[in-house]
């Protein structure tokens, strides 16, 4: 008793490599790991420094269909991979078959966000459900100080608690894909990679022997093969895939189409209608089964209402107090933040400083801090102006 009356507060105590206030062989960790050389090189380096490393694989998906899939993760030949690394390793390796429940939050919602005329983003939804949210509680099921990941992000300690932040390599950042993760996630998860730039980790791989270290990164959403994810929406959702007109902005017929989920806002080959102008998709009625074409000019948009905000910035009493503030918002993961403004009124949304083109619903809108690399939070694009 007198040890833990005299016992210095965690603050003060010296913090291991994930922060935590323990050594190492006292601080359990549980690996995600989908098989690919990120997740398997934080799992070996955090074994390698001493942790009590137990590696975790969600079976994600049908496995007969992904055994030979390359780019895949969660199934098929990538849990032989995540295994073979545990076993080389030293640790222990479970599989838990999450089919059921990835097919319900996952997949279903990409189907019928696609149906919906929006543009869904399933592994933001796979993070914000399936990894973090079930995971977490498996995580805690086995007594463990942390869940890890292999996410280039980076978790830093602020002056209200862990921040998330854009990764060192700006190249790899995927703070895009995990906008939604709450408060209470960000206590308990953490980042090892988000510091290193791709190289690094695949030389890590390779001087800690893995065999997955010349592994390619996967490309393609993990249950679609070969990127016909039309393929996928009419075998979850059979027959609800309807033809419709292809329509100008300015009302003239100018076609048809064999089903609105062909079309993205923004895009510009495969309208199947003839015209001597470059005419882009600018947006999609799926309940007339239309899609809205027009000029390039007519893809700039200027105010992005969104839904179910996730806020991870400081602390604030109410949220009208944010009204106004200055951020940056990233609109699709492969384009850079831009200066806009929050706004709080009948409900959130976000003014561009500057109109964006290809602004799609069912994408995610994500805020940045304009003077760190802090990620503010984010929200799903609802609808454009």
């Amino acid at each position: 008793m007198a040890d833990l009356l005299t016992a210095p507060p965690a603050s003060a105590r010296t913090l291991n490599s994930l922060g935590i206030a323990k050594p190492p062989s006292q601080t359990r960790v549980v690996a995600a790991m989908s098989g690919g050389v990120d997740s398997s090189v934080v799992a070996a380096m955090l074994k390698r420094e001493g942790y009590d490393v137990i590696g975790v694989t969600l079976q994600l998906y049908d496995h007969g269909a992904a055994v030979n899939k390359p780019g895949a993760c969660c199934a098929g030949q990538d849990i032989h991979d995540a295994r073979r690394v545990a076993d080389a390793m030293g640790f222990p390796h479970y599989v838990l078959d999450y089919e059921s429940r990835f097919r319900h939050a996952v997949m279903e919602d990409f189907a019928d966000t696609y149906l919906a005329g929006a543009t869904p983003i399933p592994c933001v939804r796979c993070n914000q459900t399936v990894k973090f949210k079930d995971l977490k509680r498996v995580a805690e099921d086995l007594g463990a100080d942390c869940l890890v990941t292999g996410h280039y992000v980076q978790r830093l300690e602020g002056p209200h608690g862990p921040e998330l932040h854009r990764a060192a390599d700006a190249g790899k950042d995927q703070t895009y894909f995990l906008f939604a993760t709450t408060r209470e996630q960000l206590a308990f998860v953490r980042f090892p990679l988000g510091h290193l730039p791709k190289s690094e980790t695949r030389a890590l791989a390779n001087e800690l022997g893995l065999r997955v270290a010349e592994k390619p990164d996967s490309q393609d959403i993990c249950f679609v093969p070969n990127g016909k994810y039309q393929a996928v929406v009419e075998k979850l959702r059979p027959g609800a895939i309807e033809p419709g007109e292809v329509v100008h902005i300015d009302g003239r017929v100018m076609g048809e189409h064999n089903g609105v989920i062909n079309f993205t806002v923004g895009q510009r080959r495969g309208l199947g209608v003839a015209t001597g102008e470059p005419l882009f998709v600018v947006k999609l009625d799926a309940a007339g089964k239309r899609v809205i074409v027009g000029p390039r000019e007519a893809l700039g948009v200027s105010r992005i209402a969104l839904k179910d905000v996730n806020w991870i910035g400081e602390p604030v009493a109410s949220e009208d107090e944010l009204d106004g503030r200055d951020i940056l918002v990233r609109v699709r993961s492969t384009r850079p933040p831009v200066p806009a403004k929050l706004r709080i009124g009948a409900g959130w949304s976000v003014e561009l400083d500057v109109p964006e083109e290809g602004v799609a619903p069912g994408q995610a809108a994500v805020f940045y801090d304009p003077n760190s690399t802090r990620v503010l939070g984010g929200g799903w694009i609802a609808r454009t102006e």
